[in-house]
């Protein structure tokens, strides 16, 4: 089963102007991401997606592998889809250019639902541990069934407890999916619907669609980079 990870990078960014390219204790983030994610052994290739000429050639730097992109695309799934579409491949796993803490052994859970005949998409999940987090709109939730397929993803706090006096795990979602091509190419093909709209979380748009999503449970303490703020907490954790 012949298996890529691509990995979306764009340029442009609000929080974080240039972020790929920012550096973190002398490698840049989409190095450091690109090396984690090719210590798989199960990846038969690891290609970097992007809209810029310069994250191309950071990539060309560390000898990576690169492809050029429309500017056009309103996710990292869609300019994805645009280097799937014309590659040999049967699972594709997205992996954002801006987790630099993500290691093989994690990958290998996003992947595993494959191995045993899923279709699909198949994501992660990891436990949190204290109320910011629970409370934080940037930080994605999710709830799943008994078979561990997703339920409903949301920025809110859910499930909601409503007595204080019963204990329940709230689990968050780690943005890395692993898709059969078929699947990725009918996802992206489809029309945004309101509750992606209003959460502004594009797999909402699958689970309206029916598409079913697998969710394996990890144990994680990384951190994404989306701030000036994250930057620097990543350089002190990687010190």
């Amino acid at each position: 089963m012949k298996t890529v990870a691509i990995l979306p990078a764009r340029l442009g960014s609000t929080r974080l102007p240039e972020k790929p390219l920012a550096d973190i204790n002398g490698r840049s983030l989409i190095q450091r991401v690109y090396e984690n994610v090719s210590s798989c052994s199960f990846l038969d290739k690891v290609i970097v997606a992007t809209d810029s000429e310069k994250i191309i050639e950071e990539v060309k730097r560390f000898n990576g592998i690169a492809m050029m992109t429309s500017k056009d695309h309103q996710s990292g799934t869609d300019r994805i889809a645009e280097v799937a579409k014309d590659i040999e491949t049967d699972i594709i796993i997205n992996i954002q250019g801006d987790e630099p803490f993500i290691d093989s052994e994690i990958i290998s859970k996003a992947f595993l639902p494959f191995k045993n005949g899923f279709r699909g998409i198949s994501t992660l999940k990891t436990k949190i541990e204290n109320e910011k987090e629970l409370k934080d709109k940037n930080i994605v939730k999710v709830v799943c069934d008994k078979e561990d397929n997703a339920l409903y993803f949301s920025r809110s706090f859910i499930p909601f407890v409503r007595d204080n006096d019963i204990k329940i795990d709230h689990f968050r979602h780690l943005g890395i999916y692993a898709y059969d091509k078929q699947t990725l190419l009918k996802f992206t093909a489809l029309p945004m619907c309101d509750i992606e709209k209003a959460e502004k979380l594009e797999q909402l748009r699958a689970l309206y669609s029916q598409i079913p999503i697998k969710v394996s449970e990890v144990v994680y303490a990384g951190i994404g980079i989306d701030t000036p703020d994250d930057l620097e907490k990543a350089r002190i954790l990687l010190r």
